[in-house]
């Protein structure tokens, strides 16, 4: 198997049949992939519902999982637990992608490289897909411009999230997402396996990832400003526990540390403008 699709997915919507609806129309040879998509924390009727939509898509290797245990950690961790794939892709169940986002990323990356697609982010409420102001897709745009293929300063701006990008298995290991956070817990698996990270090569502008802005997503769930402060000083905790492991770029560290920061002033400030 050359690749695994990773979709973590709790109580989908509709937006998830758009979401594999792009994975069955892909022009990578349905062999050589798989999906696996998490049903985690919740059942019916969701999961009568995707296996009825995986009956009817059986040109397509499903690794199907339906597990009580709530949190998107839990549910891409169980994922990578029974990945076949010599790459791993993440997803997010709102996400779709167009149909050569797996064969430009396949062929642009090797054991040495994580390969990067062009990104589209669109606000869900719009009643037409209009294209939103986008750092990773400016960070595209300025790597492309510059030919730039390492980890630099642009380049970091793929490395907030697993999604958008073809990573080698042998960068992951038997590393995993840690289930102690809620927010920010993507940013922080990036830098964990940043460390084998050097090389990176883009796709063209035709393999997209459209990235879908919904207010009722967990990223934009509600919480206490207590909340955010712990959950912030335990994200610069365990930065700071890797980087002194060894082996990480200085650079990566003090940015992780500055963008936690970065939140915490611009939430800080918008309270005292109210």
């Amino acid at each position: 198997m050359k690749i695994s699709v990773i979709i973590p997915s709790y109580k989908p919507q509709s937006y998830i049949w758009e979401c594999l609806d792009s994975l069955c129309n892909q022009t990578f040879p349905k062999d050589d992939f798989e999906v696996i998509l998490v049903l985690n924390g919740c059942k019916e009727p969701y999961d009568g519902q995707i296996r009825e939509y995986i009956s009817k898509h059986q040109d397509v290797c499903w690794n199907y999982i339906q597990m009580d245990l709530g949190g998107v950690c839990n549910a891409r961790n169980r994922a990578l637990d029974n990945a076949k794939g010599q790459y791993i892709t993440f997803m997010d169940d709102d996400d779709y992608v167009s149909p050569t986002y797996l064969q430009e990323l396949y062929d642009a990356a090797d054991e040495n490289t994580v390969s990067l697609s062009y990104a589209y982010a669109f606000d869900d409420g719009k009643p037409e897909l209009q294209k939103m102001d986008y750092s990773v897709t400016k960070a595209y745009e300025y790597c492309l411009k510059h030919n730039l293929n390492k980890l630099s300063s642009t380049v970091r701006k793929y490395f907030s999230g697993p999604c958008m990008k073809l990573i080698p298995m042998s960068f992951i290991h038997g590393r995993r997402f840690d289930p102690r956070f809620r927010i920010g817990e993507d940013c922080l698996y990036m830098f964990l396996i940043s460390d084998k990270i050097d090389k990176v090569a883009f796709t063209s502008r035709n393999a997209v990832y459209y990235r879908r802005f919904r207010l009722e997503s967990v990223s934009f769930a509600g919480r206490s400003k207590e909340e955010d402060i712990k959950n912030e000083i335990a994200c610069i905790w365990e930065y700071t526990k890797m980087y002194f492991r060894g082996g990480y770029s200085t650079s990566f560290y003090l940015t992780r540390i500055a963008a936690v920061i970065k939140v915490r002033m611009r939430s800080f400030f918008a309270t005292k403008v109210r």
